[in-house]
């Protein structure tokens, strides 16, 4: 079995914890590891001296943003991934610290479950936008006033948003920029997107759940140069006056390891800090 360990050793106790995984994984006959500039700081195998198709499991140490580091840095690796927490808000690093040695043993002796969630995919007029796991986001950059952008569902009109931007989620990503935006919760097992306006103009415009079977177009229409598009948040490019931005579900999926235990409206009271309680 070979695993490949992320982390950042320049983090507070982010190298003593990555070793102590690779000691531990090592003592069971498992090859690690990690990325060429890392791996010879806790003594793992250079990433690049491997196949990417032999990787069984990746492993994060941090939160949802080195989750999505991994997954746009190393677009070849699509093995499931463990997040370990390093003290963030993470919906998708649900192992703490202290779960960390029992959860990988039962990693080891497969109790876990891996789940498949929707991932989006686009492109605009000669320009491809890659795979996004959270979100796709036009917003009005450097624009000083709201931005007009038009909607339209396989084909029909849905309507013009005049707003700071748009975001389209998926439900991994319902929980993240979408819902700062005032976007609804979608559980990560449903097949859905999620259109949630940024600050619109019209206060009756509201976030709206959609198929993933239906292609979404975004055309931007204003008369301000040009706008941002960006995915995740690690890649961006602009978008013009008149060009237009298509939005479909993707064939390839996100896969994410989750120990037996994990429950996620446990996740969900604990990271969003709900308070209500049970009445006898």
């Amino acid at each position: 079995m070979i695993i490949a360990l992320f982390t950042n050793v320049i983090k507070n106790h982010a190298k003593p914890l990555a070793i102590g995984i690779r000691e531990f994984l090592s003592h069971r006959n498992i090859t690690v590891v990690a990325e060429d500039k890392e791996a010879a700081h806790i003594g793992a195998d250079p990433l690049s001296k491997v196949d990417p198709a032999s990787i069984d499991f990746l492993i994060s140490l941090g939160g949802d943003g080195s989750i999505l580091r991994i997954f746009h840095t190393y677009p070849q690796l699509n093995a499931p991934i463990l997040g370990i927490n390093l003290g963030g808000l993470g919906f998708m690093t649900d192992v703490t610290i202290e779960e960390l040695y029992p959860s990988l043993e039962n990693l080891l002796a497969g109790r876990y479950q891996i789940q498949n969630r929707l991932m989006m995919e686009g492109e605009t007029t000669g320009q491809q936008l890659y795979f996004a796991v959270n979100e796709v986001v036009v917003h009005r950059a450097k624009n000083p006033s709201l931005i007009d952008l038009a909607i339209y569902v396989d084909g029909k009109y849905l309507n013009t948003f005049s707003a700071d931007g748009i975001i389209v989620a998926t439900p991994n990503g319902s929980t993240a920029y979408s819902l700062a935006a005032g976007g609804p919760i979608l559980t990560p097992d449903l097949e859905a997107f999620v259109i949630t306006p940024i600050s619109p103009h019209t206060i009756s415009n509201r976030p709206i759940v959609l198929m993933p079977k239906q292609e979404l177009e975004i055309r931007y229409i204003g008369e301000y140069p040009s706008v941002e598009a960006t995915y995740d948040g690690f890649g961006h490019f602009p978008l013009r006056t008149g060009e237009v931005l298509l939005i479909r579900n993707s064939k390839r999926k996100f896969r994410l390891v989750n120990m037996m235990h994990y429950d996620y409206f446990s996740t969900l009271r604990t990271k969003l800090g709900w308070t209500g309680k049970l009445k006898k």
